[in-house]
């Protein structure tokens, strides 16, 4: 599963024109700052499902968790992120489950 994973990445500031580097199609994305792993997610439309994770008017979309949005925008500067395209949602579902049932342990665990 590792080898599909991109390379973690600065989560991109949209005050300063940054760009998230995301599948367009289904996918799963996780998020890190320094050590604590933050949260997991997907989607059948990736990238677009990130840009939620911005506070309006920066980011699309809509989250039902307003926490995660709060946290990500305070701590933005220091957040990463990388992603694993898949084929379908469908497989991005499963390596979902198979990451939250490891060891892994999220500050938002859904």
């Amino acid at each position: 599963m590792s080898a599909r994973w991109s390379q973690w990445r600065a989560f991109p500031d949209p005050r300063a024109g940054g760009v998230l580097v995301a599948p367009i199609g289904p996918g799963v994305y996780e998020l890190r700052r320094g050590d604590q792993l933050v949260l997991v997610g997907i989607s059948s439309r990736c990238v677009h499902r990130m840009c939620s994770l911005l506070p309006p008017p920066w980011g699309s979309g809509t989250r039902n968790n307003a926490g995660k949005r709060k946290y990500v925008w305070r701590h933005l500067a220091e957040i990463e992120y990388r992603t694993f395209a898949c084929a379908t949602r469908e497989e991005a579902a499963r390596v979902e489950r198979e990451m939250l049932r490891g060891t892994r342990r999220y500050l938002f665990a859904t």
